[in-house]
């Protein structure tokens, strides 16, 4: 059993910033616990555009706080997503987050990531790995 608290992650390798400084991420379980994905507390900050395509990932995305627009960029459909709405990157969609409000979400990766990636000139997260 593992059990880990928000106040356990802050600060440590668990807690990525993102190098376009658009978003923070706390990494709650990673590929090293073997469970078969990764599980992720994300705040993606007011004003800011964020591009992203999970070529290597599934993604599951629930908003629990703030408000952003998401649009797909391959049709141009645009979904607003308020708490309590869940989005789904079954399809390795590239899309585009623009919150209105600081946004913050729970996701939910496979494969699980190591806790090492950003994005991306693509927006893509590369398939890292475990060793052992």
């Amino acid at each position: 059993m593992i059990v880990r608290s928000f106040d356990d992650i802050e600060n440590t390798d668990r807690h990525v910033r993102s190098a376009s400084g658009t978003w923070e991420s706390k990494r709650i379980v990673l590929a090293k616990e073997k469970v078969g994905f990764s599980l992720h507390e994300t705040v993606l900050y007011a004003g800011t555009e964020t591009s992203m395509w999970y070529a290597n990932h599934i993604e599951a995305v629930l908003c629990t706080e703030g408000e952003a627009e998401l649009t797909n960029d391959e049709t141009g459909e645009k979904h607003w997503i308020t708490p309590g709405t869940m989005y789904l990157l079954n399809g390795h969609e590239h899309h585009t987050l623009r919150p209105k409000t600081d946004f913050r979400c729970v996701c939910v990766f496979n494969p699980p990531v190591t806790g090492r990636e950003d994005h991306d000139e693509n927006g893509v997260y590369p398939l890292l790995t475990e060793e052992g």
